[in-house]
């Protein structure tokens, strides 16, 4: 435990893919731990993530005076996984860290494997993970009984929203270490607006190509309403393992030339390439997308799903039912159709992003859970 209330800490962050919101997440937290005199690391799989995650990890080596770090993880539970925790356990142990911070189900298992010690707490961020299988599943009943067997090995639960507590008490179980909501945040300069570009499609969909996140919903909508005689045009900005799934949707649909891919990109060059967000996503937590996009004033509608609510906050108009291409082609419609009312609605959220959802103000959570966990010993 550290000396005084104020003295730094030594902090390792555990994730087994260093993708999408997740990874951006311990990329903004871990930042602004340094900057306020603590001592981080980073640990992540070395299977996945590209040469875009090698460049991030490149980038913010220079901030981490406990270094990065690369692990063979895989997704599903797999033999290498017993190696894989003992090497995970022999460095967190050379490291004499006072806080092991693991993301996502993976990288929570290993963190809490670690015996529990005077000197480390084990702090566990879900981020949806296996709490997205439902538990009438067999992979999903499964899931929850590994995270109920590892519940009480830790002393600090950090969720990103009230939904993804609640799923976890009900699926799992109630904790008995300290559980704490911290909302994911954006740093100042993704205030900034983002005009629209000239080339800019009806619809942008922006992130990765999974089937939770629900591309193939966007897809099919769009080819309904041109079906009904609105030639409704979109851009995909992104890629993943539903690439060639989403592809052949498409060619199916025969609606080759309304959408396009334009690749993974930066989120607020995505967002210019269209005039209305859509966000058509099965299953969320506190998807990192809708809070730069609200951020950026984007004209936006979402899927009422998991966190997303929370952060629209009484700016409901733009969500609609989740998993449901009628009512997804329904909300497109109407946004489309009054898009200066979408515009009003988002210059009107942006200014509760601003109050709610900083990266100050969640850097500062996650410290206050840290400290409040030490104490609680």
């Amino acid at each position: 435990m550290p000396e005084t209330s104020n003295s730094p800490l030594r902090i390792l962050h555990a994730v087994r893919a260093p993708v999408g919101g997740i990874f951006r997440h311990i990329l903004d937290l871990a930042t602004g731990q340094a900057e306020r005199g603590h001592e981080v690391g980073i640990l992540a799989d070395s299977l996945t993530g590209g040469e875009r995650a090698d460049a991030a990890l490149r980038e913010i080596g220079p901030k981490l005076k406990l270094g990065v770090y690369r692990l063979a993880i895989h997704r599903e539970p797999h033999p290498i996984d017993v190696v894989a925790s003992l090497h995970f356990l022999r460095l967190a142990r050379s490291l004499n860290l006072d806080v092991l911070h693991g993301h996502g189900a993976k990288a929570g298992a290993f963190v809490r494997l670690k015996g529990k010690s005077q000197k480390t707490i084990r702090v566990y961020t879900p981020h949806g993970g296996s709490l997205h299988y439902p538990p009438n599943t067999l992979k999903g009943a499964l899931y929850a009984r590994l995270e109920r067997a590892l519940m009480n090995r830790t002393e600090l639960f950090l969720f990103e929203s009230a939904f993804a507590r609640d799923t976890y008490e009900h699926v799992v179980g109630k904790p008995a270490g300290l559980v704490r909501c911290v909302f994911n945040g954006v740093t100042a300069s993704e205030f900034d607006p983002v005009p629209v570009a000239e080339d800019a499609t009806d619809l942008v969909y922006v992130g990765e190509f999974r089937e939770i996140k629900g591309a193939d919903l966007l897809i099919q909508a769009v080819a309904r309403l041109r079906a009904d005689g609105k030639p409704v045009t979109l851009t995909l900005a992104g890629d993943g393992e539903e690439m060639e799934n989403l592809k052949a949707l498409i060619k199916k649909l025969n609606i080759e030339d309304a959408v396009r891919f334009i690749g993974h990109v930066k989120a607020r060059y995505g967002f210019s390439k269209g005039r209305l967000l859509v966000v058509p996503s099965r299953g969320d937590s506190m998807p990192y997308v809708v809070i730069e996009a609200a951020a950026a004033g984007i004209p936006m509608i979402a899927a009422s799903v998991g966190g997303i609510p929370e952060i629209l906050g009484p700016h409901t108009s733009g969500l609609f039912v989740a998993n449901s291409v009628g009512a997804l082609a329904d909300a497109i419609e109407t946004a489309l159709g009054d898009i200066d009312a979408a515009r009003e609605s988002a210059r009107s959220l942006r200014e509760r992003i601003f109050v709610h959802f900083s990266q100050k103000a969640m850097v500062e959570g996650v410290l206050d859970g840290y400290r409040d966990a030490f104490n609680a010993r």
